[in-house]
């Protein structure tokens, strides 16, 4: 099997390259690719080393999936280039995330959205996942109504500058500044643009992008995105108002039973998710379960995961493997 990773030498494809070790790809033909300036370079896989190749020369070679973490305009560029090939897309960017024709995935949710034809597959924001894996189970028994969503993003989330960032803000050194203030000792109330509506393009992507995995477009949803100086995780703080009355103990015992997640929810003994603990893990952790005691058929929830796998590499990786599963390869 071939595979390719575009943006093989940036902060997110040396997760990804990381975890195909881990799921037995150890013996496919790896075609690691990147923009012009970094081919020649030569990356890690398996033990081996090997050379980066332009995204041309990964096209040329027709694999079998590309794996993309390379920002949108590339991904705009270049995946329908792979797919005239035969090749599937699994793409990390936000570029097809909001075309109606293009599948967008949590394996654990949707994988039967691709279709056999499908050639581009979006993965989803990295705070959206997370969220949408531990809202599922729920939406799926109570119906969800509305979504208020308070997260707390890892800097990782911005790339390898922003972790450069903080690392040399804590030491007192000069850097290139990738925020627009001082992350260290500090949160900002800003991740990503600001729109015309005066919300964050992250903000709008945990809004479109849960109504379209979880197929109820009349999810009512409001979100604050919050940058702070961590490097484990995202965290969120969610406020879930239901059409239907729950049980807590039945909402637990959901929450157990959905793959992927691990409840951590003994206040008592200050058991509950932290991004500490979350990083480099694959599972979503969720705790602090507790009746809103100010409306009726509302719970608040914090769920917590490491953004760069699961939020990231991980879930593109098992969107991947899932599909080579149905495909029989």
């Amino acid at each position: 099997m071939k595979i390719a990773l575009v943006g093989a030498t940036g902060l997110v494809g040396s997760v990804m390259r990381k975890v195909l070790e881990e799921r037995g790809f150890c013996n496919c033909e790896f075609i690691p690719a990147a923009s012009e300036r970094s081919v020649g370079k030569e990356v890690s896989f398996a033990g081996r080393s090997c050379k980066v190749v332009s995204v041309a020369d990964a096209i040329a070679a027709r694999p079998d999936f590309a794996i993309f973490s390379a920002g949108s305009s590339a991904s705009l560029l270049y995946a329908p280039q792979f797919a005239e090939v035969g090749t599937t897309v699994i793409d990390n960017s936000s570029a097809w995330r909001g075309y109606e024709h293009i599948p967008l995935v949590v394996p654990e949710i949707n994988i039967d959205a691709v279709s056999p034809a499908d050639r581009i597959i979006a993965n989803p924001n990295c705070s959206t996942i997370q969220m949408v894996l531990a809202l599922a189970p729920l939406h799926w028994k109570y119906k969800i109504h509305r979504l208020v969503i308070s997260t707390y993003q890892s800097v990782t989330g911005t790339g390898m500058k922003a972790v450069t960032q903080l690392n040399a803000e804590r030491a007192g050194q000069p850097c290139e500044k990738v925020y627009p203030y001082v992350i260290d000792l500090n949160v900002l109330p800003h991740g990503g643009s600001f729109e015309a509506n005066g919300y964050t393009s992250e903000e709008m992507k945990l809004v479109n992008e849960t109504r379209k995995i979880l197929s109820d477009n009349k999810i009512m949803i409001t979100a604050t995105v919050v940058r702070v100086p961590v490097f484990g995780g995202h965290s969120e703080a969610v406020n879930v108002e239901f059409e239907n009355e729950y049980d807590l103990a039945e909402v637990r015992r959901l929450l157990e039973e959905m793959p992927g997640i691990i409840v951590q929810d003994t206040p008592e003994a200050n058991l509950y998710p932290m991004p500490r603990f979350a990083k480099d893990r694959d599972e979503v952790f969720v705790g602090r379960l507790r009746r809103d005691e100010s409306q009726p058929k509302t719970l608040n929830m914090w769920i917590v995961a490491d953004n760069l796998r699961k939020g990231a590499a991980t879930n593109a990786i098992q969107i991947m493997q899932k599909l080579i599963e149905k495909r029989g390869l």
